[in-house]
């Protein structure tokens, strides 16, 4: 009795000027053997990883940011849409300052304000607000998204503020217990 086996392999990048493209391939095939999934499954990952890769490579067509109407943003924070982040997420950086990479925020312009205001009127150590970012979610401040920033304000707002959220919400990261003992 033959076994229908299919694999299937696609990768997806991100693109300048919220373009991207993907590809994948998917092979169908039958097996006479059970004990051959195991060798027939590696087999065919690398030969549809090595496809995909080398087809992907050919980027095509991209948009051009004038003629879509897309408007690239100024260093002094204009309202413009601007392009992805190279890094192939398509994220949008929250601020715009400098052009290093090095001051840009993954959660919304607002919440980035309110963290920055939080530390300064409260006089919060910065070290110790990223701290607290990487042991709630195991990323810095900058690097949280808007529903992970959400919970760092409110745990801010819970220690340090004048309890302005009503209702306390759960984000931290599920982890298992060390040495199998003791609460979490």
């Amino acid at each position: 009795m033959a076994i229908t086996f299919e694999a299937t392999y696609a990768k997806k990048l991100g693109l300048p000027n919220y373009s991207s493209h993907q590809y994948s391939v998917t092979i169908r095939t039958e097996l006479t053997d059970l004990t051959t999934v195991e060798e027939a499954s590696t087999r065919l990952y690398g030969i549809l990883q090595d496809a995909v890769d080398r087809e992907i490579q050919h980027v095509g067509f991209l948009p051009d940011a004038s003629t879509y109407g897309m408007k690239p943003s100024t260093a002094n924070g204009g309202h413009g849409q601007e392009p992805a982040s190279g890094n192939g997420t398509g994220t949008r950086p929250a601020a715009r300052n400098g052009g290093d990479g090095q001051d840009r925020w993954r959660c919304s312009d607002k919440q980035r304000e309110f963290i920055e205001r939080l530390v300064r009127e409260k006089g919060l150590d910065k070290r110790e607000v990223e701290k607290l970012a990487v042991e709630m979610f195991d990323a810095g401040v900058r690097q949280l998204d808007k529903l992970q920033a959400s919970g760092l304000i409110d745990e801010l707002l819970e220690r340090h503020g004048d309890g302005h959220r009503n209702g306390k919400r759960h984000y931290r990261r599920e982890r298992a217990p060390a040495g199998g003992g003791g609460d979490a």
